[in-house]
Parts: structure tokens; sequence; C-alpha cells
């Protein structure tokens, strides 16, 4: 387990996940979240899930990080993909809560190697799939 500047450990299955969906593609989305001091994998999405499946899952008064393997089509019909890493941190989550993730996020996503996109989110209205289109290309 790596060991955080903010005291927070990674549970090795974070960084095993997100390379399985890197590079093997298993799954559309995993989400992490921190529990008795310790980043861990909260929730796996199927490759065959969407990004509305995505953010359906995530809650909708606790914080969470997630990636998300995004595909779309540039301008020029070229199909891509890219990572998006989210901190997802929802105004009704608490103050104490909020403070733990955002202190411990530049950590943790240095542990995921190829991130390429990030977004930070209160609400599901900054995360819509038009604002992360419009990053992505």
């Amino acid at each position: 387990m790596a060991n955080a500047a903010s005291g927070m450990a990674v549970h090795d299955d974070c960084k095993l996940r997100f390379q399985e969906l890197k590079s093997k593609r298993n799954y559309r989305f995993v989400t992490f979240k921190i529990e008795d001091q310790q980043v861990k994998v909260d929730k796996i999405g199927g490759p065959d899930e969407s990004y509305e499946d995505f953010t359906n899952s995530l809650p909708n008064d606790e914080c969470r990080y997630a990636v998300f393997d995004f595909d779309f089509t540039t301008d020029e019909n070229v199909q891509k993909s890219k990572i998006l890493f989210i901190a997802w941190s929802p105004d009704t989550s608490k103050v104490r809560m909020k403070m733990v993730y955002a202190s411990s996020k530049d950590r943790f996503k240095r542990e995921l190697d190829g991130i390429q996109l990030e977004l930070q989110a209160t609400d599901p209205s900054e995360m819509s799939l038009d604002i992360v289109k419009a990053r992505a290309i």
C-alpha cells in the first residue's frame, strides 16, 4: 500500500483496477472511496456501461474519486478515448468529508498514471456529458 502525504493510504487494488481499465479496458469506470484512512475501490462499471450509468452510481451526499474511460468522436470523425478523473464532492456532503477528499486528491491522482482529463464536480450539472466532451476534444 502506498502512503499518501496527507496520511491517506492507497490500497493496491485501486492501482490494479485502474491499470486494468487503462490497458485491458475491462471496465468503463471505477469509483473510489476513503474509508478507515485508506482509499479503496468502491464500485466498478462493466465495459458496456454508459456515462449515465456512471453518474447514477455516484452517491448524492458523499464524496468519491472516479475514473471513466471516455470514448468520443472528434470533429474530424476520429474515434478516440481518454481517461477522465473526477473528484466528486457534492454540496450536500459533510464539510469534514470534503476536506479529507480535497487534501488527498493530488496524492491519489499521482498513483494513477495515465489520467488525461480532470474534472471537479459538486453537482451533476458540472460533469454533464456536454462538458466532458468539450474538455476531451
